[in-house]
């Protein structure tokens, strides 16, 4: 899931951006990236696809830059959108607001309810991109770019590491460590901000106090009453859990990719290769993970597990919660060994 601190337009001197060459499909983090880090578009016609509120927001954030983008595809229904509205406007109106406001100006570009089908294109790069609109019809539309993306997912590897219990939550559709509302997970063991849940930056702002309210409280010292910030996490909880049911994961994409698709990036494991091992590994996501080797790679799992999961359900019929979660490894992160060495002299990475 992604963060919903949803920002007003572009303070003044936001930087206008570059157009890129074109040549590429992204996701739509990465397309964020160049544009506040580099000021650069990735490309002259752009077509962002997805679902979730970065989809809304990156578009925003382009054509105020000066990009061009002609298509904003998102595939959770109106519908679905409006009856959940209503509940993330009772817990966070100011946000909601916002965010609708940011919605209202991209007009006619912005489509729910769609359908991807098929990215058109060569060695130079996406060409079209054909899509099926809420009513079925056939769409297509030129672009020389696009980015993808279905919300940001939290990632429990430290709190995996650290020893901590993990359960399948139903709001998030993924394991998310256990911890109590101050975010204790277990003797000297504190969780806050993404590393939990994800509740945007001012949630993870105040998971970050309630955790040190936690270890003041087991250390015994004098510490501030939790209650205000406790009421103020389930508010944003509320509006979190209703942000999910806004912009759903379409889970018949899933189902519907075909066997040359790269479901692993890291060690290039495509879809295929998880569906043939399936009948000796079972619903067992860490016998698939042995004979299939996805989730081996750089990433450890954290870009492949949920979606590897997912293909194992819709293969075998089997909830996602069934198939369980990928053992995490250490290092967390991979690191250079020179970040590791320090001269004894001057204390500084070799």
């Amino acid at each position: 899931m992604t963060g919903w601190s949803w920002p007003p337009a572009p303070p003044t001197g936001w930087p206008r951006c570059r157009a890129g060459s074109g040549g590429g499909v992204y996701t739509l983090g990465a397309a964020q990236i160049a544009l506040k880090a580099q000021g650069v578009a990735l490309g002259r016609r752009m077509v962002l696809a997805g679902s979730g509120p970065l989809l809304t927001l990156l578009a925003h954030q382009l054509i105020a830059a000066g990009g061009t983008v002609v298509a904003v595809l998102d595939t959770a229904p109106l519908g679905a959108q409006i009856r959940a509205g209503l509940a993330m406007a009772a817990a966070r109106p100011g946000v909601t607001l916002r965010g609708l406001g940011l919605r209202a100006r991209l007009g006619r570009r912005y489509r729910a309810g769609v359908s991807l089908v098929e990215i058109e294109g060569d060695a130079a790069g996406p060409k079209a991109l054909t899509w099926r609109d809420a009513r079925g019809r056939l769409q297509r539309v030129n672009c020389d770019m696009v980015a993808l993306g279905w919300h940001l997912r939290a990632d429990g590897t430290l709190a995996d590491l650290a020893g901590a219990d993990f359960g399948w939550d139903r709001s998030f559709q993924q394991w998310l460590p256990q911890a109590d509302p101050l975010g204790r997970a277990g003797a000297g063991l504190y969780l806050a901000g993404d590393g939990l849940r994800i509740l945007g930056a001012d949630g993870a702002e105040l998971a970050g106090r309630a955790a040190a309210i936690a270890c003041l409280q087991d250390l015994g010292l004098r510490h501030p009453d939790p209650a205000p910030i406790l009421r103020q996490l389930r508010r944003m909880r509320r509006f979190a859990e209703a942000m999910a049911r806004a912009f759903p994961w379409p889970a018949e994409a899933i189902a519907a990719l075909p066997d040359d698709a790269v479901l692993c990036r890291c060690e290039g494991i495509r879809a295929g290769e998880v569906r043939a091992v399936l009948p000796e590994s079972g619903v067992e996501a860490n016998r698939v993970k042995s004979l299939s080797r996805i989730g081996m790679g750089r990433c450890q799992g954290r870009y492949c597990q949920l979606a590897g999961a997912e293909l194992m359900a819709a293969a075998t019929g089997a909830p996602v919660a069934q198939m369980g979660r990928l053992r995490a490894q250490p290092p967390a992160r991979p690191a250079p060994m020179g970040a590791c060495c320090t001269t004894r002299n001057e204390g500084v990475a070799e």
